[in-house]
């Protein structure tokens, strides 16, 4: 288990983390996530011992982290930390070994990422020649090449088009089915929703909101409910919803959209809609992760 425990860091008169707290259980997929400048790279790089905090402290199941845990950690960092002139296979050879690995293992191991991030041809080729989405997929498999027990992916997706995306998304579900524990930051909404079990969001180095995505819906005020067809008797009941407003954009397609507290109990309301007309759509829409993620640092959603 992973905990942060109430981390500040400054640099300076810049206070970059303000009381940074979460927990990560062993084999969970967690998301970091924030703007930029948030904090999440600071958080990132105090949990591998990069930074020491000013306060607080930073533990993996219930002991300092020292270099013998880092061993068996992996990191990506956003910046580029490969070396060109080596050959692909090479490189990837060289990161297992730093990582204690000896080299037939690590070559096992670095073939089979090359097949699971289908680089494998240009195994041979200096890492200088690869588009950059390539190179980012050879640095996901250096940071990952000698198993880590946790690792973490500082903006993964970065550089990839949609079809090495899913290439890499599948390489992490993977992971996962071995029981690695990840930690993910990305501003790839989709992926990030689709992959974790639980987020935490930060902004100005402090924790907005955190939990699963259960929790954080459960948090969330509102539903947003669409009707159909855009009838002015079912606008009527539903402007007398208390506490309920239409959004802007309601007609564009025919529907109805409101968002309704979610305290409405909807099969009342529901009966109230078929009653006055003909109902043709019913559907009562929770926020996604996007829409939390801007709610949480004070953006409109």
């Amino acid at each position: 288990m992973l905990v942060v425990d109430h981390i500040q860091r400054s640099f300076g008169s810049v206070r970059a983390l303000r009381d940074v707290a979460f927990t990560i259980p062993k084999g969970e997929t967690f998301g970091l996530l924030g703007p930029n400048g948030a904090g999440k790279t600071t958080t990132m790089r105090t949990i591998l011992g990069i930074y020491q905090p000013d306060s607080g402290r930073v533990t993996w199941d219930g002991a300092a982290i020292g270099d013998e845990q880092r061993r068996r950690f992996g990191y990506l960092p956003e910046e580029r930390g490969i070396y060109g002139k080596l050959t692909v296979l090479d490189q990837l050879i060289y990161f297992g070994r730093l990582h204690g690995m000896d080299e037939p293992a690590a070559r096992v191991n670095a073939t089979a990422w090359l097949d699971r991030l289908e680089i494998a041809q240009y195994a041979k080729r200096p890492t200088s020649e690869l588009s950059k989405g390539n190179q980012q997929k050879v640095q996901v498999a250096c940071a990952a090449v000698h198993g880590p027990e946790l690792l973490i992916l500082d903006e993964p997706f970065s550089g990839l088009d949609p079809v090495n995306a899913n290439i890499l998304l599948a390489a992490l579900q993977w992971l996962q089915e071995r029981g690695t524990t990840l930690v993910l930051s990305s501003h790839q909404m989709y992926q990030i929703e689709s992959l974790c079990t639980r987020f935490c969001i930060i902004a100005a180095g402090e924790v907005r909101a955190s939990g699963t995505l259960a929790e954080l819906r459960s948090a969330w005020p509102t539903r947003e409910l669409v009707v159909a067809p855009n009838d002015a008797a079912l606008r009527t009941i539903l402007d007398a919803v208390p506490g309920a407003h239409a959004h802007a954009r309601a007609s564009a397609n025919g529907s109805l959209a409101y968002d309704v507290p979610r305290t409405e109990p909807l099969p009342p309301l529901l009966r109230s809609l078929v009653a006055a007309g003909p109902v043709d759509r019913f559907e009562a829409r929770e926020p996604s992760l996007n829409d939390i993620y801007l709610r949480a640092i004070g953006e409109p959603a």
